[in-house]
């Protein structure tokens, strides 16, 4: 595997930087095979700097057609960092930013925490703390401009080259933030990742089409991320309780633009289309369970999903401020975010920092409204209905960054008699391979990197999880309760064949639930074949 030998070859070197060897990454669980890779194509190269990191283009940054461009290129990324370190300009993350630039030992811990430097055979290039040595450098060399700054920090050359790579570095890393967790002194590697991309969309106009055009633009020109209008929404919606009042026997009735009632539920807009069972539980738990809630109809009022977390402050807060609109206008008592762990992430804790307080609204995550439904005996369950094996993923944005780590347990102690934990859970857990974006980012090869690198860990996991039934004898669910993850994990159970091969389901938590009420028709969750 060709690999960079210092630190200062991203601005000094020619070409791609890396490339990689599947023989050379650790081996994939269940005798399965690495997906090969596609290289980029001579057209790719030549309009954008797609070869010059390791082959996988996210970014898709047009290159630069002479020295004018290129240095075009540097001057607006400076710029954007001396905004990144202004703390009128950036008041929401610039305190643990700067932080985060003065106090890094180089221990490395971060990179023995991190699944993609793991995963990836260990390529230097993949440290947590590769990318952001590079920031801290050029912060202290160019922004901050300290006497000395390259002895005591070391020189980085900073050139169209160093932008482009650090650029595409940034979406090396899943914002996992398990870097953070176990960091000594505090040191934040995925902020900082997030911090770059935030300088590539508010000042040079550069971020993943799926994350910007397709996703949070999208969102705001038609009310949906999956382009759904509010009219498309409740059509679906009620083609999905008549559909789930026949296969359950319970009659389902979603409830939109109910003045006054206790909660506002907001769904990840993707379930209406991917997963539409999840839709449904949701609605006959929570009308089983006799609360007063309802889906709002307005723009923006029912996708809880807010892509511009993982890219632009922007973005975020203006999505964010529509949530809260609509609950508002309904008049409710909270809002509760449904199974997606980056918009309970990002309504939860960053909407507290670029939203003002008086436009908010409580919010709760659902893991707690279900926990206190179960526990309170609102629903009548038979726990033996989900007697088979059933291991939890634990959304990243959920445990590690909220600290929520119980409720879901609780429940499925209460509703699985088999259920067993993965290796490394809870705040320990690895992510699923999709977050900060990458499940939905599938352009060019993007998808080969993802399912290759970034998923492979949550793939150890789920294999180690069940080791003891593996096979298609035992039926086995993987409880997932975030669209993204599910996604993720979707797409490692189709690529390598496990449905029918090892008898997986994958769902979130309501699908169990709902399983294990009596007054539902048995059967409800199909595993491989009887999909």
């Amino acid at each position: 595997m060709k690999t960079i030998q210092k630190l200062t070859d991203i601005s000094t070197v020619e070409g791609q930087l890396i490339e990689y060897d599947n023989n050379d990454l650790p081996k994939l669980p269940l005798d399965v095979e690495p997906l090969p890779y596609a290289a980029p194509s001579e057209q790719q190269k030549k309009d954008f700097c797609c070869d010059m990191l390791d082959g996988v283009s996210i970014l898709n940054i047009p290159r630069p057609k002479n020295a004018l461009e290129e240095q075009e290129l540097v001057d607006k990324f400076l710029s954007g960092l001396k905004k990144l370190f202004d703390k009128n300009n950036n008041w929401t993350f610039v305190n643990m930013l700067e932080a985060s630039m003065d106090c890094c030992a180089q221990c490395n811990s971060c990179s023995e925490a991190c699944h993609l430097y793991e995963m990836s055979g260990k390529n230097v290039m993949y440290r947590p703390n590769f990318r952001s040595e590079i920031l801290r450098r050029i912060y202290h060399q160019y922004i901050k401009k300290e006497p000395f700054a390259k002895l005591r920090y070391g020189d980085m050359p900073l050139n169209w080259k160093t932008v482009v790579r650090l650029g595409e570095l940034a979406y090396r890393c899943n914002l996992c933030r398990r870097c953070a967790q176990v960091c000594p002194i505090g040191v934040d590697n995925g902020l900082i990742a997030r911090e770059l991309r935030k300088v590539f969309s508010q000042e040079l106009g550069i971020a993943p089409k799926e994350l910007h055009e397709k996703g949070t633009e999208l969102q705001q020109q038609r009310g949906s991320s999956t382009g759904m209008t509010p009219d498309v929404v409740k059509d679906n919606v009620e083609f999905i309780d008549e559909d789930y009042t026949e296969i359950t026997g319970v009659g389902i009735e979603t409830p939109f633009d109910k003045k006054g009632a206790d909660i506002l539920l907001l769904h990840n807009a993707g379930e209406v289309m991917a997963w539409p069972e999840n839709i449904a539980c949701f609605s006959l738990i929570f009308n089983a369970a006799g609360l007063s809630w309802t889906l709002s109809s307005k723009m923006l009022g029912y996708d809880g999903v807010n892509y511009g977390v993982f890219y632009d402050d922007a973005q975020t807060a203006r999505i964010a401020l529509q949530h809260f609109q609509a609950a508002k206008e309904l008049g409710v008592k909270k809002i509760v975010i449904g199974e997606c762990g980056h918009a309970s992430k990002a309504l939860n804790v960053i909407a507290d920092r670029v939203i003002p307080y008086d436009l908010q609204v409580p919010r709760e995550i659902c893991y707690v409204t279900l926990n206190n439904i179960i526990k309170e005996g609102r629903l009548k369950i038979d726990p033996s209905r989900n007697n088979f094996p059933v291991t939890l993923h634990d959304p990243c944005n959920i445990v590690r960054l909220m600290g929520i780590v119980e409720p879901q347990r609780e429940i499925l102690r209460a509703i699985a008699p088999q259920f067993r934990e993965m290796p490394c859970h809870g705040v320990n857990n690895y992510c699923c391979g999709g977050g900060s974006g990458f499940a939905i980012i599938s352009r060019n090869n993007c998808n080969v990197w993802r399912n290759n690198i970034a998923s492979r860990k949550k793939f150890w996991q789920i294999s180690e999880a069940f080791k003891d039934c593996l096979g298609p004898e035992t039926k086995k669910y993987i409880c997932a309760p975030c669209s993204n993850c599910k996604g993720s994990i979707r797409d490692i159970l189709e690529m390598h064949e496990l449905f029918e091969k090892n008898s997986f389901a994958y769902g979130g938590l309501v699908e169990l639930i709902v399983n294990a009420m009596v007054d539902v028709n048995p059967g409800f969750i199909k595993w491989g074949e009887e999909e």
